[in-house]
């Protein structure tokens, strides 16, 4: 029988497509992924994917989401567990190896120090220059330049190698004349060249220093770089919301990204009020957004501004023995808080004045992001908060689990997308954080929903959460079975350099 020449070319391309398509099955499913996660229940606040699914994780990124077998050189088997986006801590003051070593068993894989910063941005995190196990960065530190302006002085943080700062002097205290303002304007500047992710201010602890002419070319200077500003706002008596109104007048007029730092502690019982406040400038086009912690107390140095030079007892409306003296946990009383507040003046007190239906009111919100709020902490025989170690099993299982306050999948997105998303406008990194998506970055927290729980508390603040089993930064695992992995350091520091 003969066969015709389009007979054998129709044939033949035939057995060209079959073959090719082989081809490309076998290349496909023969792939092997750096890291495969398997059998997860893989949640994305972005897309809201929630399904039972198989990670594959190739050079730090998601590579692919199938429900196909796919192989890998490390498997991860998470049947039973949450695949998560890991958590962005945007306000913490632990850029120290124990407090990485807390914050990753608390499934933390991006640390920000966003409401003090640091000048210059490249110094922050001195204790990770050998290598870190999370992400690290720091907004600019309009303190550590008004520090360098007014006083000479050269740390760049809160603590260096040499100690701790301390909270007296001029740049604490005395208002800068109209030359020091601008030469804080270039440095400014400098910091945000050198990549810092917005600008910080700690306009609380410097109530009577800083000028409204002062604030203002701190809001003027973000807004030509368009990036954020963080602000602790100056506190009045309880709820009153002057210090907020200020910070959104300047927001509004200057067009800058404002982030409110921890409203709980700050609002008090005018949370309500001071969301409204926010609700309405963002109506009228501001950028407004804020944060809350999960643990109740305030956390903060003995000789803050507040306990030294303002009726601290009226404004928190609690007394001395509210208030435990952080090194070691004990509640004070007069005699002993005068006496630590001269003898130890960079030393931190925890003071309990926050009511967990603040909190809830704050969680209402459906902006509220969820940060740590975390005092430095170098050994484990000295105390800190036990926001350290706790924030966010403290959220996920008491206010999302037990209480239902939200679904799984909103307590997610306000400790993973929400963050990401405001973070984009300081850095792009951030465009690849918070989600669980093909070509995001692998940071990825895995856990058990059922159990996740802290067991830190005040005066015991360094056990580790409960049922996070693993943590992935940049697609490595630094948690394996709820176990810190030692000597792997996949963690970047995140600048944004500013090209001009």
């Amino acid at each position: 029988m003969r066969t015709s020449t389009s007979q054998l070319i129709t044939a033949t391309l035939f057995c060209s497509l079959i073959f090719s398509s082989s081809a490309q099955t076998k290349t496909y499913s023969s792939e092997v992924y750096d890291t495969v996660v398997m059998n997860g229940r893989v949640m994305d606040p972005e897309t809201q994917t929630d399904r039972v699914a198989n990670v594959g994780i190739q050079q730090g990124q998601i590579a692919r989401i199938t429900s196909d077998n796919i192989k890998g050189k490390q498997l991860i088997d998470a049947q039973g567990l949450v695949v998560a986006p890991g958590f962005i801590d945007i306000h913490s003051h632990t850029p120290t190896r124990l407090g990485e070593h807390l914050s990753v068993l608390d499934g933390i894989t991006t640390q920000l120090d966003l409401e003090a910063g640091s000048y210059p941005p490249t110094s922050y995190g001195y204790q990770y220059r050998g290598g870190a196990q999370l992400h690290y960065g720091s907004s600019v530190g309009h303190f550590a330049i008004r520090g360098l302006v007014m006083e000479g002085a050269s740390q760049s943080y809160f603590f260096d190698e040499t100690g701790f700062i301390t909270l007296g002097g001029d740049m604490w205290r005395k208002q800068a004349t109209s030359a020091q303002v601008e030469a804080m304007r270039k440095h400014l500047r400098n910091g945000l060249d050198l990549g810092g992710l917005g600008i910080g201010v700690l306009l609380d602890y410097m109530t009577e220093a800083v000028s409204e002419s002062e604030l203002s070319m701190i809001f003027a200077t973000a807004a030509e770089y368009d990036k954020p500003v963080y602000v602790h706002v100056r506190r009045g008596m309880p709820g009153d919301p002057t210090g907020l109104d200020e910070i959104i007048a300047l927001a509004e007029s200057h067009g800058v990204a404002t982030l409110i730092c921890h409203i709980t502690h700050s609002a008090m019982g005018g949370i309500e009020e001071w969301l409204a406040k926010i609700d309405a400038a963002n109506a009228r086009g501001a950028r407004i957004t804020t944060e809350t912690l999960s643990y109740l107390a305030g956390g903060t140095s003995i000789a803050a501004d507040v306990f030294v030079n303002r009726d601290w007892r009226a404004i928190f409306d609690i007394e001395y023995e509210d208030v435990q003296w952080v090194p070691t946990g004990e509640w004070l009383d007069e005699e002993r808080f005068l006496r630590y507040q001269r003898d130890y003046p960079t030393s931190s007190i925890n003071h309990h004045y926050v009511k967990e239906d603040w909190l809830l009111k704050a969680l209402a919100w459906p902006g509220m992001m969820v940060s740590t709020d975390a005092l430095p902490a170098f050994d484990i025989d000295v105390k800190t908060n036990p926001n350290i170690a706790g924030t966010y099993a403290q959220f996920l299982g008491r206010y999302v689990r037990e209480l239902k306050v939200m679904s799984l999948m909103e307590g997610l997105r306000r400790i993973t997308l929400l963050p990401a998303q405001w973070l984009a406008l300081a850095s792009d990194d951030f465009s690849r954080k918070g989600r669980i998506q093909v070509g995001a970055d692998a940071d990825i927290v895995i856990f058990d929903a059922g159990k996740i729980s802290p067991q830190a508390q005040y005066g015991d603040p360094y056990k580790a959460s409960q049922g996070i089993h693993h943590v992935l930064v940049g697609g490595r695992p630094v948690v394996t079975d709820g176990e810190q992995v030692e000597g792997r350091y996949p963690g970047k520091h995140l600048l944004a350099p500013t090209v001009r």
